[in-house]
């Protein structure tokens, strides 16, 4: 039994040549979105993915524009509307030292160097430069923390656990 990971979401259609409308939830996006890389689409309903190869990728607005190689035309991909994309667990690659994979980091449970427990990460955010991790405070605040050097100081994804050194005004 395959371990599967969430790529994005199929959201809409755009245009009429079979292009999908993605928010991704991706840690590797430009990777993922390779031409000729297969991605494995569940529809809402189903427990059977369909592959599919990627032809074509390019960002709109927020979005991930994407074709694939089975279908050329808007009526072809209308019933794809809804489904997620995925990969198995053995598309992932080994990364970089200081590289993680949302799912890692998701579940996590962050406190300060001295021991202040702050809360679980919820939630990976990819707004440009660095990622930034959503942590649900104890209070049910939602904390956002950036990945920097200067703040997160340990990773132990094995016991998901991560130490900061907050910076004034981070826990406030």
């Amino acid at each position: 039994m395959d371990k599967w990971f969430n790529v994005g979401k199929i959201v809409n259609t755009h245009g009429i040549k079979g292009e999908v409308r993605v928010i991704s939830k991706t840690d590797f996006a430009e990777e993922r979105y390779k031409s000729g890389n297969k991605l494995f689409f569940f529809a809402e309903r189903s427990k059977e993915p369909m592959e599919l190869t990627v032809k074509s990728h390019r960002k709109h607005k927020n979005f991930d524009l994407l074709t694939f190689e089975e279908f050329n035309n808007v009526n072809q991909v209308e019933s794809l509307k809804g489904g997620l994309l995925k990969v198995p667990e053995n598309q992932l690659h080994d990364l970089e030292e200081g590289e993680f994979y949302y799912h890692q980091i998701i579940g996590c449970m962050v406190s300060t160097l001295e021991g202040e427990e702050i809360g679980k990460i919820s939630e990976v955010l990819a707004p440009g430069a660095n990622d930034v991790w959503v942590v649900k405070g104890k209070r049910g605040k939602e904390i956002l923390i950036p990945y920097i050097d200067e703040i997160v100081k340990e990773i132990d994804i094995d016991n998901k656990q991560i130490k900061i050194l907050p910076m004034e005004g981070l826990l406030d």
